[in-house]
């Protein structure tokens, strides 16, 4: 196969969403699969796409009092035994290490699955005053859940990255308070960042993250109709202080157990990113995360070559010193066609063409990835100009997701219709719902669609007066969908 035919994505988004995702994942260079089934390897491209959402949130939760620390990636059992009492049953997903060397440990050491059983004991150990909260801890690391059989890079692996926030507060309106900041920084990361929709909401008592008086969630929605939990925050009451002795002393010396919450977003958003984005010429990324943002590609013969490479440096080297991320693809040994392929699939938003007529009339063409749109404009002014397209490249990926969501959000009064409407086009289908469990599983057993979540006001009045499962009056408003 000739290296033009290795760069052209072969499979299709919208017939085969799966294996197009793989192709892109692959031949943009985001990411290898490693030799143990269920574990990946992030190539330099798809680790800068993580970078970038990282510092945006990083800084968004330092602003709002957040403290960065790091806890071990290996846990006692014993800690982990801790966490029964507010947890439901032992995760059976759970990596353990038996061994150091050749000797058998005393004690099995879990492999993080999630870090409130080793937070949470060193929480309480600092926390002794009311002065002492609130407490606000986060850190950025990898986790382990033996869950995945069948791998989808980013979606679903043995290991992800991600970042766990873990807070203690005085009173539940401080630590209601901080559940919300965070789901809101996580619902503007998409829209600001990503350019995707969100939708804010709360899971339903029986989805909930376990041993949490409520989860909130941020759900996206993906080309192929499935829904994906896109980021969660959890208000844990008072729970797990009790299970773990997070208390404090109030003004008047009293002992006071502390109100607790934990809040999450893993590299499944770049997944996410990945599939909403993305089409069948390749990767395509938003300008706030794309590693390249601009690529300039001057065009010359052999008698305008000089003139021509030196005016396209000249144009990136002002880009660059405005804060852009800008690449100069100045190689001799491919053709402009080549490397207009290759910046296409490897997702860069904004190409700059050089030619000897741009240089002649002082000016550059602008290309935007999603669309093929293009504009030739003055070279004065270079900087800003490319910023406004890169902004206008950010609108228009979120006025097309937008534009999906919204056609995708029906209605049903019957158990009927939440089966045809979900068969036929996927998406959200919003129904009135009594708040049973048990009528989520008619749903569940027939097309293994589910409830994603509940509106995140209690007090709002449902869609509709009965339940379209059992008839009964309806509690809320339940959002049905698959999910990934």
């Amino acid at each position: 196969m000739s290296g033009e035919q290795e760069l052209g994505i072969t499979e299709s988004k919208e017939h085969a969403t799966g294996e197009w995702y793989a192709e892109v994942v692959q031949k943009a260079g985001l990411a290898d699969y490693a030799p143990m089934g269920g574990f990946i390897v992030t190539r330099p491209r798809g680790y800068a796409i993580w970078e970038h959402i990282q510092d945006h949130l990083d800084g968004w939760f330092k602003d709002t009092g957040v403290d960065n620390a790091y806890f071990p990636l290996l846990i006692p059992e014993s800690y982990l035994e801790k966490e029964k009492d507010v947890v439901e049953g032992f995760d059976p997903e759970v990596a353990w290490v038996t061994h150091g060397g050749h000797d058998e440990l005393e004690e099995r050491l879990a492999v993080r699955p999630t870090s409130e059983s080793i937070i949470a004991p060193f929480m309480a150990q600092w926390t002794r005053s009311h002065r002492d909260l609130p407490m606000r801890l986060n850190q950025w690391c990898s986790v382990v859940r033996w869950e995945a059989t069948e791998t989808k890079p980013f979606f679903r692996t043995k290991e992800f990255l991600w970042q766990e926030g873990h807070t203690a507060h005085a009173e539940e309106d401080g630590a209601w308070e901080e559940t919300m900041t965070r789901l809101d920084q996580y619902a503007r990361l998409y829209e600001d960042v990503m350019a995707m929709p969100p939708l804010k909401g709360r899971k339903p008592e029986h989805d909930k993250f376990p041993g949490a008086h409520t989860t909130t969630t941020i759900e996206t929605l993906m080309p192929d109709g499935k829904s994906v939990q896109a980021a969660t925050s959890h208000y844990l009451g008072t729970s797990f202080a009790e299970a773990f002795d997070i208390t404090y002393a109030d003004e008047d010396e009293e002992d006071n157990v502390a109100h607790t919450t934990s809040w999450g977003i893993s590299w499944r958003a770049m997944g996410a990113l990945i599939m909403t984005h993305s089409d069948d010429q390749g990767l395509v990324l938003p300008p706030a995360v794309a590693p390249t943002q601009v690529v300039v590609v001057p065009i010359w013969q052999e008698d305008t070559k000089d003139d021509v490479i030196e005016y396209a440096a000249d144009l990136a080297a002002e880009l660059e010193e405005s804060g852009v991320r800008v690449d100069l693809d100045d190689r001799e040994h491919r053709n402009p066609g080549f490397k207009y392929n290759e910046h296409e699939l490897n997702g860069v938003p904004l190409r700059v063409e050089v030619g000897p007529h741009e240089v002649d009339d002082e000016e550059a063409t602008l290309v935007h990835r999603p669309d093929s749109d293009q504009e030739t404009v003055d070279r004065e002014g270079i900087a800003e100009t490319t910023q406004d397209h890169l902004d206008t490249v950010h609108a228009k990926l979120y006025a097309n997701a937008e534009e999906t969501l919204d056609g995708e959000i029906r209605e049903a009064e019957s158990r009927e219709e939440i089966l045809g409407t979900i068969g036929q086009h996927g998406g959200y289908v919003k129904a009135g719902w009594c708040g049973d469990e048990a009528c989520e599983e008619p749903i569940k057993d027939a097309i293994a669609a589910e409830i994603v979540m509940v509106p995140l006001d209690r007090d709002e009045e449902p869609i509709h007066d009965e339940c379209a499962i059992c008839g009964e009056p309806s509690e809320e408003t339940a959002y049905f969908a698959k999910s990934y």
